[in-house]
């Protein structure tokens, strides 16, 4: 397995679905940071600013990105967190999914809203993971997760973040979103320094604090699959939507949009 885990931290993910991989981009900071720059400069069409008129502070968020902002794509090429996630997903090969950056500037009281990730997209699967890695120092101010959430029988109902309506149709589907401080569930939290990760499975309850710090709190997300992935219909339009790509429920996602990035046994 990768030096940067141990099989404590494979098991911890399988049981928990969250677990804090230390220094996973800390070679790449840099180079994130810029990307980060070059993307809030010149936002893609799913650019969006999570605040309404009043509140204080930036709340700004953008995904899918990485083919057009170099410095994304090369952290997917160059650091180890395709065979990390192939190590704790148990997967022999790792597929891009899609990328994210969250920027809450200096101020931003508002927390991000708990979600699960799973349902918002079009891909079903034991195998996958997400790492969201500050780059700035985290403390008292981060992401949170709850632990064993990707276990619920029943998945929570996904909510636009902004309109706090629901984003499908069948809300009978899904169970509501729940209160993890007042029902007391147990929530993961850590103080990271730049370049830190935490991975979580897409099934995994989470949200984050507001940032009323006086530094930035820049976060790239990296979202991978693995042997498993398949295409599936969702009763809507998902996040991201991908348009055109004509995969059919079942299909395991093309590899021309989604490639492979690690292969077991392959230099």
């Amino acid at each position: 397995m990768n030096p940067l885990i141990t099989q404590n931290d494979i098991d911890t993910y399988q049981r928990d679905g969250v677990v804090i991989i230390r220094g996973l981009f800390k070679d790449h900071v840099d180079a994130i940071r810029a990307g980060i720059e070059r993307n809030m400069a010149d936002p893609g069409p799913y650019a969006a600013e999570n605040l309404h008129a009043g509140e204080g502070g930036r709340f700004f968020d953008d995904y899918c990105n990485w083919t057009r902002i170099a410095e994304f794509g090369e952290v997917i090429s160059k650091s180890p967190a395709a065979e990390v996630a192939a190590d704790l997903m148990g997967a022999n090969r790792v597929q891009v999914f899609h990328d994210h950056i969250l920027v809450k500037e200096p101020g931003t009281s508002k927390p991000t809203p708990w979600h699960q990730d799973g349902p918002y997209y079009f891909v079903d699967g034991i195998q996958n993971i997400s790492f969201w890695s500050p780059m700035d120092t985290v403390q008292g101010a981060g992401l949170r997760c709850v632990a064993g959430s990707h276990l619920w029988e029943k998945p929570v109902l996904p909510k636009r973040w902004l309109a706090d309506t629901s984003f499908y149709p069948d809300e009978n589907a899904y169970m509501p979103v729940p209160d993890p401080d007042a029902e007391g569930m147990d929530i993961r939290e850590w103080d990271m320094e730049p370049g830190d990760a935490v991975a979580f499975n897409y099934g995994t309850l989470h949200g984050a604090r507001g940032n009323t710090t006086d530094r930035r709190r820049r976060a790239f997300s990296l979202r991978l699959v693995g042997d498993d992935a398949r295409y599936v219909e969702r009763p809507g339009p998902t996040s991201p939507p991908f348009p055109g790509h004509g995969m059919k429920a079942g299909d395991t996602l093309r590899e021309d949009w989604f490639p492979v990035i690690y292969q077991r046994g392959v230099a």
